[in-house]
């Protein structure tokens, strides 16, 4: 496999030149392009087709979370994973929605980082053990009630507990005893309740929600 291809979208040019510079140290990335705003990084992620935007969410004029919306509504193919100073569970939920695959904040250290990253092409959610620590915790506190809609039966919370896991459809089948077909329509089902379009956003959210626990490490 090449390089994986980021785009990396922040209104502060020495955030981007300090990311850039980190990246730049690791063969299994490349840093195709920049951008400051959300019509910017629209308009390079068109040009571009990078693998991956890293994307801040407080962006001048249209917010991170708006860019993202409209990025992965034309370009599905392109993960994006929030890199933002907002630790709270409502900017992850409302990102994750919006199609985002991770939600890291900034404080995070380099080695994390590059792990949380490198972890999206093994289907992970990229989403640190800190961060899911802290909005369990919110979520417990608050004791928020999950909307209707996203309300999932007991076996869908199972196959969605092993994919945040990491099995794959056929190890699933085999853990629960059920066929792969069986898996891969469980599968389908929670993300139309969720309004989702992947696993990693599914498993993200899942773990946003305080349904499944974040993985070690």
């Amino acid at each position: 496999m090449g390089a994986l291809r980021l785009l990396l979208v922040d209104d502060h040019a020495l955030f981007r030149e300090g990311v850039s510079g980190l990246f730049a140290y690791e063969s299994d990335f490349e840093v195709v392009g920049e951008a400051e705003d959300a019509e910017s990084a629209l308009s390079q992620a068109r040009t571009l087709k990078p693998d991956l935007v890293l994307m801040d969410i407080d962006l001048p004029g249209e917010d991170g979370v708006a860019a993202t919306r409209r990025i992965k509504a034309e370009m599905p193919e392109i993960a994006v994973v929030m890199l933002t100073v907002h630790d709270d569970a409502d900017k992850l939920l409302e990102a994750v929605k919006a199609g985002a695959e991770g939600y890291l904040v900034k404080n995070i250290r380099s080695a994390e980082l590059l792990e949380q990253i490198r972890g999206l092409s093994r289907g992970e959610a990229a989403i640190s053990r800190r961060m899911a620590t802290r909005i369990l915790d919110e979520f417990r506190r608050d004791e928020e009630p999950l909307e209707p809609e996203a309300s999932l039966t007991q076996r869908e919370l199972e196959v969605l507990e092993l994919v945040a896991a990491r099995l794959s459809n056929k190890e699933i089948a085999a853990r629960l005893v059920i066929s792969e077909h069986t898996v891969k329509n469980h599968l389908k089902n929670i993300l139309s309740k969720l309004h989702l379009r992947s696993r990693r956003q599914a498993a993200a959210y899942g773990v946003a929600r305080g349904w499944v626990r974040p993985r070690e490490g």
